[in-house]
């Protein structure tokens, strides 16, 4: 049966790096991001407004969405796999190329560098307010390039490579589990007056999670540097990138984060991160990297062909293990 899961991971991947999300498919994780606005309400109005209630309910949140989207993914790929192997394939694949984002990810980064390329800033900024959480209208330039930059390098591991580990080890259904702890921290994990309480449960869980496949990112990203630093020449430097990581690989709030923005930062030799505005409120943040060079629009570009060798590199496990279950 492992080499079924296997092989539903390499379809899952194939299907997204052609397709990405089609518009007329309906995703799971809008149903996940559904059923948290849902419970959250719901929540909310049973438990104490105070410290503890909110804690608890933060708590009874990640309890029912992860029930909800394991038993819902656990039991259609139960069904399908008892009606044929091939049913049960169909459905496991199309679950894996459902959470897969590569091909999202680089389509919506790569708007940003298109509206750069017509030299139109406020396309730019608009494209890159729908792939970031901070507040974009008075970002210059240099700083929409940065967020695009800096979402791209976050999110290959929390939509590329984390994703493709879950759902190799533990299949569909690990996946989806996955991608609710994820939307879960997307949603309520903000150290606001709102989500403090609430959502720290959510928040810590996702760090858990995290915390082993940030690091195997890392460690792929890390290792495709060198490679664009042979194939494409000095704009990517490897070396610079191991350095930049163990230096500033844990300047971020989230021990997770700032593993492959670090990898990525010191790989194409740029300062990244720093303070940032969100929801009106400034906050400051440490920078990562260092200015060898300035910001360029190019950099998008880049961090998408760094974004993809890593996932080439990450893909090839992935089918020595098909290889080896065959």
């Amino acid at each position: 049966m492992f080499n079924y899961h296997i092989t539903a991971v390499l379809i899952g991947c194939f299907l997204d790096a052609c397709f990405g999300d089609p518009l007329f498919l309906w995703h799971p994780v809008c149903g996940i991001g559904n059923l948290i606005s849902w419970l959250e309400k719901k929540l909310r109005s049973v438990f104490p407004k105070d410290e503890t209630g909110e804690r608890q309910a933060g708590v009874c949140l990640v309890l029912l969405v992860l029930l909800a989207a394991g038993g819902f993914s656990f039991g259609l790929l139960s069904v399908s796999y008892s009606l044929s192997p091939i049913a049960g394939l169909a459905v496991e694949s199309i679950m894996c190329y459902q959470m897969m984002a590569w091909h999202s990810l680089r389509k919506e980064s790569m708007k940003v560098y298109r509206a750069f390329l017509k030299q139109d800033t406020e396309e730019a900024r608009q494209a890159v307010s729908m792939i970031v959480g901070r507040d974009t209208k008075n970002l210059t330039d240099m700083g929409i390039t940065k967020a695009t930059v800096e979402t791209v390098a976050e999110n290959t591991s929390d939509g590329v490579i984390a994703p493709l580990i879950f759902m190799t080890l533990f299949g569909g259904t690990g996946v989806f589990l996955y991608k609710a702890v994820n939307t879960m921290d997307s949603m309520v994990g903000y150290k606001n007056d709102r989500y403090l309480w609430f959502g720290r449960c959510a928040a810590k869980l996702d760090d858990l999670v995290n915390f082993v496949p940030a690091r195997l990112s890392a460690f792929f990203m890390l290792a495709a540097g060198y490679l664009c630093q042979l194939f494409y020449g000095g704009k990517y430097n490897g070396r610079n990138g191991l350095r930049i990581f163990k230096r500033d690989r844990f300047n971020h709030k989230s021990p997770n984060s700032a593993q492959t923005e670090s990898a990525c930062a010191g790989i194409l030799q740029i300062e990244l991160a720093g303070n940032a505005w969100y929801f009106g409120t400034l906050y400051e943040k440490p920078v990562i990297g260092d200015p060898v060079r300035a910001v360029e629009y190019e950099d998008i570009l880049r961090a998408n062909r760094l974004m993809t060798v890593t996932y080439i590199l990450a893909l090839i496990p992935v089918g020595i293990l098909l290889f080896i279950t065959f």
